[in-house]
């Protein structure tokens, strides 16, 4: 597939398959992921590929966000329903892929550069999967950046969490979508 097709054509898909996905597909798709820029070569990112059962660690983090959250007023009862609610989360595609940062300690690389590389590596693994014909889609909100995830997945020191990729075979058909023309966001400047 052309890189300008994929860039294109490539769609959030939310509804996947349970068929299991081949070792060397995801493999190639976190090649992809490691050959995103990064200032100085830092390549700070780091990957949980998470299947079967193993999709449970996603799950247990997602369950501890909310329960750390959840009203104290909740019977056990209800706060086993959240926390099941929250665990079922995670299962919602056969394969999913943690991406984390790890900034650097290099003082001439900002910080904000590294996420920066973490995310470019995210968009390279979408796009890969698109292009093996596979559908993704890149979860985030509040509970991937919470501490109870952090903790979950033992980051520490400045590491975190910048999503999830779920990945799968399309159960759907993608979304048309529109873009605002790049000439209404561009500004030239010649002199």
């Amino acid at each position: 597939m052309d890189v300008k097709e994929a860039i294109r054509h490539r769609r959030s898909i939310g509804k996947v398959k349970q068929d299991p996905i081949d070792k060397s597909l995801i493999e190639e798709i976190l090649e992809a992921g490691t050959w995103a820029p990064n200032h100085c070569q830092t390549e700070p990112w780091r990957f949980w590929v998470m299947t079967g059962e193993g999709r449970g660690l996603l799950g247990r983090g997602y369950a501890a966000v909310a329960l750390s959250e959840a009203n104290p007023d909740l019977s056990a009862d209800e706060l086993a329903k959240l926390a099941g609610a929250q665990e079922r989360k995670a299962y919602r595609a056969p394969v999913v892929i943690a991406v984390a940062v790890t900034p650097s300690a290099t003082p001439i690389v900002p910080e904000i550069e590294e996420f920066a590389a973490a995310h470019s590596a995210v968009q390279n693994m979408l796009l890969t999967a698109h292009a093996l014909g596979l559908g993704t889609i890149w979860r985030s909100g509040a509970p991937t950046y919470h501490a109870k995830m952090r903790e979950t997945f033992e980051l520490s020191g400045k590491e975190e969490m910048v999503g999830f990729i779920y990945l799968g075979y399309p159960d759907m058909e993608p979304q048309n979508a529109k873009r605002t023309p790049y000439a209404q966001k561009t500004i030239w400047v010649s002199e």
